[in-house]
């Protein structure tokens, strides 16, 4: 029975230092977990996106997405499949971990033939119709903003930081961010925005699930409550670390409208 007293202290002092601990973890600390975590080396994604407009109308688009981590910085591309008015429609990013440099954008219009560069101030300009800017698009160093820990809460029944993300930079479209990021995976399921004038958006992340060991969200949906409209994006085939090639995220590659 003494035996049995022991474990039971010894469990409950385990769980008070691991509570302590997460609530020793600032806001950045948080994000920096975040940020850090594994998502392979390289991912082929097979996606599907659905705009919806105010009355229910349903738009849908195929697209193929691969991307590669290059130490800290990153390399996209996706490449619209369906339907017929944007197949062949490519849009690479090249992401920089580097807060002081721009990430590089661009954009492939195959009825103009021609290469668009997604310049700084395009990167609020919504993506393809859909209700994700370029800048949502892409990722964010942890120090392009300030992180506050606000509380801890549970969402769908899973423990949950929630932190507030103001943008460092003073033309951002957003005047912060509220991010419930899920303890157990280090992964943000659900993101409010918004700016002056109070809610724009909420993003919210779902059917996480693992994927070669890695876990990765197989759901989103983005609500935009500003104008009214919503886009899904299903993300059906997912595989890592295909040893992708380098020549993959060029701007040539992007302009061939298929990738090889």
């Amino acid at each position: 029975m003494r035996k049995v007293i022991i474990l039971f202290v010894m469990i409950a002092t385990i769980f008070q230092i691991v509570k302590l601990q997460a609530k020793e973890l600032s806001g950045r600390d948080i994000m920096v977990l975040v940020d850090e975590r594994d998502d392979g080396n390289d991912s082929r994604v097979e996606m599907e996106m659905i705009l919806i407009n105010k009355r229910g109308r349903k738009r849908i688009r195929q697209i193929i997405s691969y991307s590669k981590d290059y130490g800290k910085d990153s390399k996209s591309v996706m490449i619209f499949q369906k339907p017929v008015d944007v197949k062949g429609t490519g849009f690479l990013s090249w992401e920089y971990d580097d807060d002081s440099k721009n990430d590089d954008r661009w954009l492939y219009m195959p009825a103009l033939k021609k290469v668009r560069r997604i310049s700084g101030s395009s990167e609020n300009d919504y993506f393809m119709g859909s209700d994700f800017t370029y800048d949502d698009m892409g990722g964010r160093n942890p120090d392009e903003d300030t992180h506050t820990l606000l509380r801890e809460e549970n969402l769908n029944e899973q423990p949950c930081w929630v932190i507030e993300s103001i943008p460092k930079e003073k033309d951002n479209m957003y005047s912060k961010k509220i991010v419930w990021i899920r303890q157990d995976v280090k992964m943000a399921v659900k993101v409010e925005y918004y700016d002056k004038l109070g809610l724009m958006k909420t993003l919210t992340i779902s059917d996480i699930k693992q994927v070669d060991g890695i876990w990765t969200a197989h759901e989103m949906l983005m609500d935009n409550k500003a104008e009214k409209h919503q886009t899904v994006l299903n993300f059906n085939q997912v595989n890592y670390n295909q040893d992708l090639k380098d020549n993959m995220f060029t701007v040539s590659a992007i302009e061939r409208g298929r990738l090889k």
